[in-house]
């Protein structure tokens, strides 16, 4: 009899780890949210290359607005030599496909930007907006780390919120204390996730979602963040952070209303 429980015990536990959610979603996820997640970049027809990306963006709203970072598209165009925003998507039977891009509106305090896209609309994504995010809770992030270095297809990591966290981390004394730093205390500081997943420059400005339905709840930020917290750091320490969705959300709005 006890042989017989001992038995059972170990098939219940083996179908319960079958059927954990995490592991058995993310494929799914991915696979949901890769056609959504866009190379953000600038396109110029005498030069080589003619494209050259800055960052990675995802498709929000009415499936042509894209989001991204300020500071992926805060480097000014040459228009002169007739470079211009632009975009590059991998959700179309034929593959890669480029397309023509503007800037909407800019949140400059949350480094936070939404593009305007030509063409038919794209899948977008579902922004979070129910239960609260929280510490421990796992995550997964897509985009083009490193730039082209890796090839322009989308990766993904996952891990966990390992922290929610104030963006300011002030230095020991005012000698410490950068511009951007300084900016920050002034204009008011605010909460944002640190990650234990490592993300690179290349994937600033793409989507971190949740594991099971794929709703985003931050925007992966690789520059302003370390600017603010560890510029007084004389290692700069790695950790990825994300901005929560929430001003995304806002940001939004306020175009809309417009």
């Amino acid at each position: 009899m006890a042989a017989s429980r001992f038995l059972l015990a170990i098939l219940l536990g083996g179908s319960l780890l079958a059927a954990s959610p995490a592991s058995a979603d993310l494929p799914e996820t991915i696979e949901r949210i890769k056609p959504s997640v866009v190379v953000v970049g600038t396109y110029q027809q005498t030069r080589s290359p003619q494209f050259v990306m800055r960052g990675t963006g995802f498709v929000v709203g009415d499936g042509r607005q894209v989001a991204t970072n300020a500071h992926v598209i805060q480097q000014a165009l040459d228009e002169a030599a007739g470079e211009r925003l632009a975009i590059v998507t991998r959700s179309t039977p034929s593959g890669a496909q480029q397309r023509p891009a503007r800037v909407l509106t800019v949140d400059k305090a949350h480094d936070l930007a939404l593009l305007r896209i030509e063409g038919q609309a794209l899948p977008p994504v579902t922004l979070h907006e129910s239960d609260p995010v929280r510490e421990g809770q796992s995550v997964a992030f897509t985009g083009f780390p490193i730039g082209g270095a890796l090839g322009l297809s989308p990766v993904t990591h996952r891990g966990i919120i390992s922290a929610i966290t104030p963006i300011v981390l002030p230095g020991a004394n005012a000698r410490q204390l950068n511009a951007r730093v300084v900016q920050q205390i002034r204009s008011g500081s605010f909460d944002i996730y640190q990650l234990d997943a490592t993300a690179y420059p290349g994937n600033s400005g793409g989507p971190l979602y949740e594991l099971s339905r794929g709703e985003v709840v931050g925007i992966i930020n690789m520059v302003f963040v370390k600017e603010s917290k560890e510029s007084v750091l004389s290692k700069p320490s790695g950790i990825s952070f994300a901005i929560p969705v929430r001003f995304l959300r806002e940001l939004m709005a306020q175009e809309a209303k417009q």
